[in-house]
């Protein structure tokens, strides 16, 4: 099961933010089979904590979405820690990615955060291949929502 914590730095009007992330985690861990318990804190940022994040963390310098902090990089024996991680995700993205791909803030909110788990759970998408199996993953989980565009 996993068990969730939300910090909100900034407001993310008219979304039920803490009923969408525990939807979302739900149904990845029965979608996933994910024994044990888990945690993960979500923290809702503005585009310059996330930028400034980026800039330290990743070296870019530039805002972005979400981004997703494992506990542990890489556990010796697959398994996944109890404290999963930290996801990031920016307020302003989510405004402006939701008008510009022409769906709702509610599904652009709900992709980053399954995002975030799916990269948590250890998956990527650095080429096509890995790419193509964390999409496929992310878009079962939200069609089983009917969180679609």
């Amino acid at each position: 099961m996993i068990k969730t914590n939300i910090i909100k730095e900034v407001e993310l009007e008219n979304l039920d933010i803490k009923k969408i992330i525990k939807k979302i985690t739900k149904r990845i861990n029965k979608v996933e089979k994910i024994k044990g318990k888990h945690t993960i804190s979500f923290i809702i940022v503005d585009s310059n904590k996330i930028w400034e994040i980026n800039k330290e963390y990743r070296k870019i310098d530039s805002p972005t979405d979400v981004i997703s902090f494992a506990a542990i990089d890489d556990s010796i024996d697959g398994s996944i820690p109890e404290e999963m991680g930290d996801i990031f995700i920016c307020k302003e993205r989510v405004l402006s990615q939701a008008n510009e791909y022409g769906h709702s803030i509610l599904r652009e909110f709900a992709f980053l955060c399954t995002h975030g788990v799916y990269h948590l759970l250890g998956y990527d998408h650095q080429n096509e291949e890995e790419e193509k199996i964390m999409f496929e993953k992310q878009e079962k989980i939200l069609k089983d929502l009917k969180i679609e565009r």
